[in-house]
Parts: C-alpha cells; sequence; structure tokens
C-alpha cells in the first residue's frame, strides 16, 4: 500500500521540484499537497462532528469519485488539452465539478440511508466495523470498474510557469488546486456558521436529543451531513485527478488514510483543525522527502501525530469535552 501511494505522489512530474529546489518549492508543494488532503479530511471531520462516525469508506467514495470524472471525459471526447479547444476543457471540468460531487453526495446518503441508519443506536464497534465493510465494497467497485492498473487521467490543465522564477515554480495546476479548495474551505466555514441548517448541525452535534426536542429533524440534517460530505469527496476528486493525472482503485485507501490522519491531527470534528492538519501533512511529508528522505517521511509523519495526541489527545484545535453518557 505505501509503495502505491509513494508512486502516486510521484505522478505529479510537473509539479515536482527539480534537482538543487530550494526550501521555497518545498514548501509550496507540500502546501498544494497538504490542500487536497485538508479537502478529503473535511468530509471525515463533517460526518464525525455530527453522529460520532468514522467513516472508512469515505477515501474510497473519493476513489470513486475520480473514476467518474474520468468517465465523463471520455463522454465529452476532451482527454488531451492539446487536442482540444479551450471551451471543450473549461466545459468538461465544470462538468466534472458539478456532476462528480452531486453523484458522490448521493452515493454517501443512500450509504447512510441503507447502511448506518439502521445502525445508529448500536454499538459504535458494529458501526465502525459496516463502515469498513462498505469501504471494502466501493474499493471492489473501483476495481471492477477501471481494473488493477492505475489510469492516465485527462491532462487538461496546461503546465505553466505562473512566476517564471529561477528558485521558485508555480504553475497554473497548482493555482488550480489553490483556486478549488480555499474557497470550498471558506464556503463550508460560512455555511455552517451562518446558515439555519449549519446551525441545526451544530445543534444535533452538541446534543442530538435536546436538538430533536427543539424541533431539529436529526435525521435530516444527519443525511445533509453525508451529502455535504459526499460532495466534498467528488470536488477534492476531480481537482486530484486533475493534479495527479493518474487513478487507480486503491488511492481512496492511500489519500483517505493521510486525510483521515489529517482530521485527527487537527481535531477530529474540527473544521479548521482538517485544514490545519491537512496543511501540516502536506508541508511535513514533502520537507521530509527533501532533507530527511522519501522512505522516512512517513516515519517523520505519524511520528509527529503520535507526539501531539500524547500531549494533547483532541488534536491541535480539538476542544476538551466531557465525554457523553
Amino acid at each position: 500500500m505505501v509503495e502505491l501511494f509513494a508512486l502516486s505522489i510521484n505522478d505529479v512530474a510537473t509539479s515536482s521540484p527539480a534537482a538543487g529546489a530550494g526550501f521555497g518549492q518545498y514548501l509550496l508543494l507540500g502546501l498544494v499537497l497538504g490542500s487536497l488532503y485538508a479537502l478529503i479530511a473535511l468530509g471525515y471531520t463533517m460526518v464525525y462532528g455530527i453522529i460520532e462516525l468514522i467513516n472508512f469508506a469515505h477515501g474510497d467514495l473519493f476513489m470513486l469519485g475520480s473514476f467518474l470524472a474520468l468517465q465523463l471525459a471520455v463522454w465529452t471526447g476532451v482527454t488531451v488539452a492539446a487536442d482540444s479547444g479551450t471551451g471543450s476543457i473549461i466545459l468538461t471540468v465544470l462538468l466534472m465539478l458539478v456532476l462528480t460531487p452531486l453523484c458522490c453526495a448521493a452515493l454517501n446518503v443512500a450509504t447512510d440511508r441503507v447502511i448506518y441508519k439502521p445502525l445508529r443506536n448500536s454499538p459504535k464497534l458494529t458501526v465502525i466495523v459496516s463502515a469498513i465493510g462498505v469501504s471494502f465494497i466501493f474499493m471492489n467497485l473501483g476495481l471492477f470498474w477501471r481494473g488493477a492498473t492505475q489510469v492516465k487521467f485527462p491532462d487538461l490543465i496546461p503546465d505553466i510557469d505562473l512566476i517564471g522564477g529561477a528558485s521558485l515554480r508555480f504553475t497554473l495546476k497548482d493555482a488550480m488546486v489553490i483556486g478549488v479548495t480555499v474557497p470550498v474551505m471558506l464556503a463550508l466555514t460560512v455555511f455552517v456558521k451562518f446558515t439555519s441548517l449549519g446551525k441545526a448541525m451544530r445543534a444535533t452535534a452538541q446534543n442530538p436529543t435536546a436538538a430533536q426536542l427543539m424541533g431539529i429533524n436529526a435525521d435530516r440534517v444527519i443525511a445533509a451531513t453525508f451529502a455535504i460530505g459526499g460532495a466534498l469527496a467528488g470536488v477534492a476528486a476531480v481537482v486530484y485527478g486533475l493534479y495527479i493525472k493518474s487513478v487507480e482503485y486503491q488511492m481512496g485507501f492511500q489519500n483517505g488514510l493521510y486525510a483521515f490522519t489529517a482530521a485527527v491531527l487537527g481535531g477530529i470534528g474540527n473544521i479548521p483543525g482538517a485544514v490545519l492538519g491537512g496543511l501540516v501533512i502536506g508541508v511535513v511529508g514533502e520537507l521530509g522527502k527533501a532533507y530527511v528522505g522519501a522512505m522516512w517521511s512517513e516515519v517523520i509523519i505519524f511520528g509527529i501525530l503520535i507526539v501531539i495526541l500524547i500531549f494533547r489527545p483532541t488534536g491541535l484545535l480539538g476542544a476538551r469535552t466531557r465525554e457523553k453518557v
């Protein structure tokens, strides 16, 4: 698994630092990759924040979303930027960013209704095992859909250096990642804090019973949370595919593990914490590869996670709360 993950990250050939690259270049790449991890981690933290469920199937939902985005590109016939007009490329990317999140949201809600909702009052271990089972189902759907080999994702974003400096390379693909993920993260924060549904989500997360007594439909709130989490996975799938340029059926486990680690590191259930955790993992991972060695980067990441959780079990931004009884 680890070897496959390293391969998928190394596929970022157009954005990988050249030999002799400086600290700033590795930092930039770490922030870009960290933004991708954060976008996936938000789906984990949204669901956990409401019903305290670690949805292990979220990473594989992200994988299915990338396969769907790839299929949309095949259907539109836009697979290579050089052979397609700018209008066709923009239309295809917009189609991916609209339909993929919608389909992932619908699949996530259906999974909750069919599998998680009947187990809502079951022991937590039962729900966790069911989530792992859904993860394997999604992974095998991806295997049957695209096979066991890596599939090249359409190279639709040109590799243009926007800075043109010798010491730092910032490409159009880097800008695309940041230009999509940052507004999505800000919009999610505003939604949760200021909309009526967002307030209902926070009330349900704090005390589901009290929220229902106040007239809040907890089932509807939970369904909306799964829909938003699935949509975030769909957006992340499109951005990841356009940036990494290759997808495969195990990528959900690989990137989902890092995203889950980011959510725990920042404080699972905390939106800013998920973003911070993703950025920390992305930066630490790239700097570790550059100055310590690729084989040690994961050791450093999880070592930092262990140290932080020993001294702050709730994560970097997690709040200490009393155990619900």
